[in-house]
């Protein structure tokens, strides 16, 4: 039986959609989380997921995962179901979600990222040491590899999940709420990041509540509640009529020196 190699796994897979979603209805026993949700997301493509919480944000990323199954509709990932391409998706969870006082190293922590795909009885080789280094190095925190993840600062320890979600070389990436809490050069780095991975051929879809940052960052917005409300450019989805029906709730557009900045009614 012949084996493809990485090379051969990515042209194959150069011309076809990162994620597609067609007709996807998903809930909890008999609460619906999402309802008949469809969209398409070009390779490096960098998507926003925009909408209140319960919105279903956090269903749409199970399933993409292979954590939960539909009740109806299809996901395909690269072109294949998502039970087929879980080596292909990655996850970086929200940051409020880690204990950062539980005392290892930054190394540690981004090896993590290779345990899932490695299965119950291997242990990480020099492959994984390796990939590991090369996430860190992309990251820009080679020279924190031995630190203490708990001394790290705010930014440093996000970049440090997104290496621990870089290790398996996925070619989607979910992350949840990545750029909470950070100031504005912590934010900037993250940005510079994603643009430098999106330039790579890798996909980012990232749920968030910054909608200053989607508005002026992000190549794509998905609002979403429950259904799609817009999906599209944010020049043309992040409208303060379609943002009130996401929210539903009031939002105000303030123009600040040619920066948009969206304020909550």
């Amino acid at each position: 039986m012949s084996v493809s190699s990485p090379v051969q796994e990515h042209a194959a897979i150069a011309g076809v959609a990162a994620l597609e979603v067609t007709g996807l209805s998903a809930g909890y026993r008999q609460t619906a989380a999402l309802q008949d949700v469809s969209f398409s997301v070009p390779r490096g493509s960098l998507l926003a997921v925009v909408g209140p919480n319960g919105a279903g944000k956090s269903t749409l990323f199970k399933v993409i995962l292979g954590l939960l199954t539909p009740w109806k509709g299809s996901v395909h990932v690269l072109g294949r179901p998502v039970r087929d391409a879980r080596r292909l998706v990655a996850y970086m969870p929200q940051v409020e979600l880690v204990d950062w006082s539980f005392p290892v190293t930054v190394f540690d922590v981004v090896m993590m990222g290779s345990y899932s795909h490695l299965g119950l009885f291997r242990r990480p080789g020099k492959a994984e040491r390796e990939a590991a280094r090369r996430a860190l190095e992309t990251v820009r925190l080679a020279d924190m590899a031995e630190r203490q993840i708990g001394e790290l600062s705010g930014g440093q320890q996000r970049r440090a999940l997104l290496a621990r979600a870089l290790t398996s070389d996925p070619q989607v990436l979910l992350l949840d709420e990545p750029m909470t809490g950070l100031d504005a050069t912590a934010q900037h780095d993250m940005i510079r990041l994603f643009h430098q991975l999106t330039s790579e051929g890798r996909t980012i879809i990232a749920a968030t509540h910054d909608l200053s940052c989607v508005a002026a960052e992000f190549k794509l917005a998905l609002l979403l509640n429950r259904r799609v409300v817009a999906f599209g450019p944010p020049r043309e989805t992040m409208t303060q009529a379609m943002l009130n029906e996401t929210f539903q709730r009031h939002m105000l557009w303030v123009n600040v020196d040619g920066r948009i900045f969206i304020v909550h009614g």
